[in-house]
């Protein structure tokens, strides 16, 4: 569903991205780690055609990117600046769908689905700004699977909230995607939230990036905050990841 190969980004000829080559199969939810700095933002722009790319091909479906993918969408980690705060919860939401011209029944529909699936269908009329942090990241997330989107790129979405809202948010997105099967790469700087969301975890070297590993995350499919984090499995993959990261950083 997901292709990236030999991707490559330069800034004033400074090398960022090297060359990272890997792919994520229909459904599948992957999760990218790497050191601060190491360009996984980056990747995720250039994947999301927002950011062309030096050299090398992503392509969704089969299809080569060259600009924001139809059928693509986006969370980031600044949900503030991601909402639009003159508008209701319920037109945030709807905003894609108007864009892409989805009837309006189709999209009243899309609108009351995603809110209901994020436990917001009780606040659309409500504006963002009388929201708490983790509502209105929320409110980002109703707006991408409401889009219907065949491949769904998350950003560091839960950096800026609380540890408890983080968990809540991390079970969320675990429960949309066993129950959507929406094609995931999850961008994060936490380690334990990669072990914890991803069937897979990519792990980056440091810049001038490439894949460090792609480690297959042998956990049960069925997974909760306590007893998951307990298992000695999740421990050792815990570990394992860490010291990829300690030794890339090493390496610069």
């Amino acid at each position: 569903m997901l292709e990236i190969s030999g991707l490559k980004k330069e800034y004033g000829g400074r090398e960022a991205v090297r060359e990272l080559t890997f792919s994520l199969d229909r459904g599948e939810l992957v999760c990218v780690v790497g050191p601060s700095g190491c360009g996984k933002t980056t990747l995720l722009r250039c994947v999301a055609g927002l950011l062309p790319a030096t050299a090398g091909t992503v392509s969704v479906a089969g299809e080569r990117v060259t600009g924001p993918p139809p059928n693509m969408a986006v969370v980031f980690q600044e949900y503030g600046r991601s909402l639009f705060p003159w508008m209701t919860v319920r037109q945030n939401v709807e905003l894609p769908l108007k864009e892409r011209r989805v009837p309006r029944e189709r999209r009243e529909r899309l609108v009351f689905d995603a809110l209901a699936a994020v436990s917001l269908d009780d606040v659309p009329g409500a504006y963002p700004w009388q929201l708490s942090g983790g509502m209105q990241q929320r409110v980002a997330i109703a707006r991408a699977i409401a889009y219907e989107p065949q491949v769904l790129l998350m950003d560091e979405p839960f950096a800026a909230v609380d540890a408890q809202t983080r968990a809540e948010l991390e079970d969320l997105i675990l429960a949309l995607w066993q129950r959507l099967g929406t094609t995931t790469l999850f961008v994060t700087h936490d380690i334990d939230e990669a072990v914890y969301l991803g069937q897979r975890v990519v792990v980056l070297s440091a810049s001038p990036t490439v894949v460090l590993e792609d480690l297959k995350i042998d956990l049960p499919a069925e997974r909760d905050q306590l007893s998951t984090r307990a298992l000695p499995r999740f421990a050792d993959l815990r570990g394992h990841v860490y010291a990829q990261i300690q030794r890339a950083k090493g390496a610069r």
